[in-house]
């Protein structure tokens, strides 16, 4: 049993560390695609995933579609806000992907054109622009996991 989060040019690093420690906590794979925001060495990532970065499946990828192309009949589930099925109404399965843009722009519309069918938002009132990124991996990668009955989670 594995999902899979990724990350697409991630800018703050706390906010990778705290997805990388969810990871580790779920035995999920983190992808994270360049260019990063930061060094992969930056202490405030490490700081965020200190005790666990050594149990993160972390895999580096130089554009996203060099994750298609290695994982042609993976499911791809895009965050934004700019869509409209909330992440809810989807039936999640082993193997799937989660893909989540930077902090400041979300995902570019060339992916999100990409995956029309598999769009997903996160209901929230209209008083904030979004949820913080690594709160956004949480709660969807735990929906997944709900669905499932939380396999290999105790």
């Amino acid at each position: 049993m594995a999902f899979h989060i990724v990350l697409v040019e991630p800018e703050i690093p706390a906010n990778t560390g705290n997805i990388a420690r969810t990871c580790a906590a779920t035995g999920t794979h983190l992808h994270l695609v360049r260019p990063l925001g930061f060094n992969t060495d930056d202490k405030t990532l490490k700081r965020a995933g200190l005790d666990y970065w050594h149990a993160v499946k972390v895999h580096y990828h130089d554009s996203f579609t060099e994750l298609p192309d290695q994982f042609p009949e993976a499911r791809f589930f895009c965050a934004s806000t700019r869509t409209k099925t909330r992440y809810t109404e989807y039936a999640f399965r082993d193997g799937d992907f989660f893909v989540f843009g930077k902090e400041t722009k979300g995902l570019p519309s060339s992916i999100l054109d990409a995956y029309p069918q598999t769009g997903m938002r996160i209901p929230m009132t209209d008083q904030v622009r979004s949820l913080n990124l690594s709160n956004s991996a949480a709660i969807v990668l735990y929906e997944a996991f709900r669905q499932l009955d939380f396999p290999g989670l105790e």
